[in-house]
């Protein structure tokens, strides 16, 4: 972990953020970035931590924006994928 904790740090710094305040919101996208990989696919856990970021910088709750993605992928059910 002091991997990821000296990445947050260098990332925080090269974006012009404070990282002292971001230990939770870290495990809360952390957490919410497992449950979508787990829930819906891999490649979704990026792209809907990107998607949290936006709609906090728009001005949303954190917390409430986090709790209805993870609600989402919760309840996804992947269409089924024809290979044959």
């Amino acid at each position: 972990m002091a991997a990821l904790e000296e990445w947050t740090t260098a990332a925080s710094e090269a974006v012009g953020l404070d990282s002292s305040t971001l230990a939770e919101q870290q495990r809360m996208v952390l957490e919410l970035a497992r449950e979508v990989a787990h829930h819906v696919v891999r490649p979704a856990a990026p792209l809907t931590t990107y998607l949290l970021g936006v709609a906090v910088g728009r001005g949303a709750d954190p917390a409430q924006a986090a709790a209805a993605l993870r609600a989402l992928a919760a309840r996804w059910t992947p269409e089924e994928i024809d290979i044959g």
